[in-house]
């Protein structure tokens, strides 16, 4: 007899003497079984001491132990954190995840979405790109193998999202420039085919408007959201006859392209002109200066993705609730000191 440590299905196969098959059949619940058979195979089960993990068998059905990871940019070290919270939780449930970059590039994502369909994941997590078409998701969806989007999400989706809430992280960014004295704001990086983007200039023109700065203190620079993007969106916004004195940035990749365009200008974030971010990534602690930036607990939302995946693929459902984590001001260096104490408004 088997120790119970040890017990598998074909120790109750050949206690029972029945094929692997017929105990895996009455371990599932089928009524294919003739009443007769199941009693001794349950009986086997006793005798054996099998304890069946009904959750590793649900992960089993779900075709394979394989979760897709596929994210929009694995170069923003926004979504490289994000990624190791998710394998964090993945590692520790024995599930083994794939992670693929798409580059913000749509057609590599189908080829991705379509080669992990084809392998039999048993899930998908993903931060779609830009330009991703509604109808994307539709056929996984109806293949009934669940998703999961993080930071990102598509209007009229119904796919769970876990995200921080950009809303209010950008009115808290923009009323800590507004409050220390700043009057010509700037909104840099990002694009108008995004949620995500729509929802933190929100936030900002919220701010602006409950504080009182008027529409043509406000500048709104599109770009891309890596550093390239923020250096193009600072070169932009000091060409306007009444230039900026500080800006929130769409992202902390941004904001770095920001500060570096400065620095080549002979000017310093903080001192001359003032840079929020937006993820609070393990660098903006360490730039020089450091960056003012809001926090999302990146690996927390990486890790809370991969749970709901986890509990969707073992309750073999593909809905779940979405989940907006909570934000925070981390105020450094690159926000600068506080203006109203000071006297003339430089550019």
């Amino acid at each position: 007899m088997a120790s119970r440590a040890k017990a598998t299905i074909l120790d109750i196969a050949r206690e029972a003497g029945v094929s692997k098959s017929t105990v895996s059949l009455v371990l599932q619940g089928s009524g294919l079984i003739r009443p007769e058979t199941a009693t001794k195979v349950r009986k086997a089960i006793e005798d054996v001491g099998y304890v069946y993990n009904r959750g590793a068998a649900n992960l089993r059905k779900a075709h394979s132990n394989v979760i897709g990871m596929v994210i929009n940019d694995l170069t923003n070290p926004f979504f490289a954190e994000l990624a190791v919270g998710m394998e964090r939780v993945f590692q520790a449930a024995g599930v083994v995840p794939f992670i693929a970059n798409t580059a913000e590039n749509p057609v590599r994502q189908e080829e991705v979405l379509k080669s992990l369909m084809e392998q039999g994941v048993a899930g998908l997590i993903v931060s779609p790109a830009r330009g991703t078409s509604p109808g994307t998701f539709r056929r996984i969806e109806t293949a009934g193998v669940p998703i999961v989007f993080t930071m990102r999400r598509l209007p009229d989706s119904r796919i769970p999202v876990i995200a921080p809430d950009n809303h209010r992280g950008a009115v808290l960014a923009a009323e800590h420039l507004i409050r220390r004295g700043h009057r010509r704001l700037a909104f840099f990086g990002g694009s108008s085919d995004l949620v995500v983007y729509q929802e933190r200039l929100g936030g900002f023109l919220e701010a602006c408007e409950t504080l009182g700065i008027p529409a043509s203190d406000r500048l709104i620079v599109e770009g891309e959201t890596s550093r390239k993007g923020g250096m193009a969106c600072l070169e932009t916004a000091l060409a306007v006859p009444q230039p900026p004195t500080a800006a929130l940035c769409f992202n902390d990749a941004v904001a770095f392209g920001v500060m570096l365009a400065l620095r080549k200008r002979g000017l310093e974030a903080g001192a001359d002109f003032a840079v929020v971010g937006f993820d609070d990534v393990a660098e903006a602690e360490h730039y020089s200066p450091a960056l003012t930036s809001v926090a999302v607990d990146t690996a927390g939302l990486g890790e809370r993705a991969a749970h709901v995946m986890l509990k969707m693929i073992q309750s073999r459902t593909t809905r779940a609730e979405n989940h907006i984590g909570a934000v925070s001001l981390v105020v450094r260096e690159s926000s600068g000191p506080d203006r109203n104490s000071q006297v003339g408004d430089a550019a």
